[in-house]
């Protein structure tokens, strides 16, 4: 039986009245219960290595990190269809171009949530082609279209620069392709940037898409036709507002349910390397995020590392004008690396 848990979003539970959010947390309860005792079977595993310790890893530069979020928020809001989305865009293709072996520039069009029709191009970096054994890393580097959560109701129509929401995951895994490059590794790595993830139904749209299909639109054309056919990979991390300061990542429910040993390993990782204030062993409610296409249609079992806690909620700013540079912290960047280049190396 497949647990359609995609349909129980956050994303979904801030826009309802606080009567139908407080039946359906009581509906979580029971399917969280039955997801963490008895997910899908998987066998996947990021590596057997217990003492992460001795792992050599390569060098993390966390100024580096940040100063690459920094450069896309520099760009401004990277909204559909703007200059300042295909200035960005170009900025990260010849950023990858420099340290990966391949990069391939996936462009498609989508239909919006209004019906609307925009132009996206997902952005796909390689590393060690020839491996057999492959590590699909991911993030999104559009942001929101709509500050639809500021506290302000006069900024619900306007772009938000998405320093956390969008560009922190990105601003890791363009330092770790450029740290890739310095360490051999026998493990292959393919960092699939997504765009048009950000640009679902807004909580001032009365428009409600069941399956939430309107989130997400650039993990839905990748996970449909592959940069490259038949393609594969052992397990994915998918990183999603990994920067602010007080950051606390949860066991979300959705990368539970298929990718438990996954998500158990770099939870076990993060507590050998003392990040237990960060990786927090808390199981949290089902989201919609990039991670469900890429397990649902793909078939590839992704986790989710993802700000998300017990009370529904994502970082302070989410959605808002404040999402922006002072909420990005070094220190987080840092660990959110450290934790995944180990698990990549440890996998060898």
């Amino acid at each position: 039986m497949e647990l359609r848990l995609d349909k129980l979003s956050i994303k979904k539970i801030k826009t309802m009245n606080q009567t139908k959010k407080v039946g359906i947390l009581l509906m979580f309860a029971a399917v969280l219960t039955l997801c963490f005792s008895c997910g899908k079977k998987q066998s996947t595993s990021v590596g057997t290595t217990e003492d992460y310790s001795k792992i050599d890893i390569p060098q993390f530069s966390a100024d580096s990190a940040y100063a690459y979020v920094k450069a896309q928020c520099d760009f401004g809001p990277r909204v559909p269809n703007s200059k300042a989305a295909k200035d960005c865009g170009d900025y990260i293709i010849g950023f990858m171009k420099q340290y990966a072996d391949t990069v391939i520039v996936q462009s498609f069009s989508a239909t919006l949530w209004n019906g609307n029709t925009v132009e996206g191009r997902n952005i796909i970096a390689s590393f060690n082609p020839d491996s057999e054994t492959r590590v699909l890393m991911a993030a999104h580097w559009d942001s929101r279209l709509w500050a639809d959560h500021d506290p302000e109701e006069a900024n619900h129509h306007t772009p938000i620069l998405g320093a956390n929401d969008g560009a922190s995951g990105v601003g890791v895994l363009m330092e770790i392709a450029r740290v890739f490059k310095t360490k051999a590794c026998k493990q292959g790595l393919d960092i699939v940037l997504f765009d048009l993830e950000d640009q679902g139904s807004p909580q001032w749209s009365d428009v409600e898409i069941e399956d939430q299909s309107d989130w997400c639109l650039g993990s839905q054309h990748w996970a449909k036709n592959p940069h490259t056919p038949f393609y594969r990979a052992d397990y994915g991390i998918l990183l999603d507002m990994v920067g602010y300061k007080n950051a606390r990542f949860t066991k979300e429910a959705q990368s539970m349910y298929y990718a438990s040993s996954i998500m158990n390993k770099i939870w076990d990782i993060a507590s050998a390397k003392g990040y237990s204030d960060i990786f927090v062993s808390e199981k949290t409610y089902p989201i919609m995020d990039d991670h469900v296409w890429v397990n649902q249609i793909a078939k590839i079992p992704m986790i989710d590392i993802v700000q998300n806690d017990v009370s529904g909620s994502f970082f302070p700013y989410w959605h808002t004008l404040k999402d922006d540079m002072e909420q990005i912290d070094r220190r987080t960047l840092k660990i959110v690396a450290d934790v995944c280049l180990t698990a990549i190396y440890s996998g060898q």
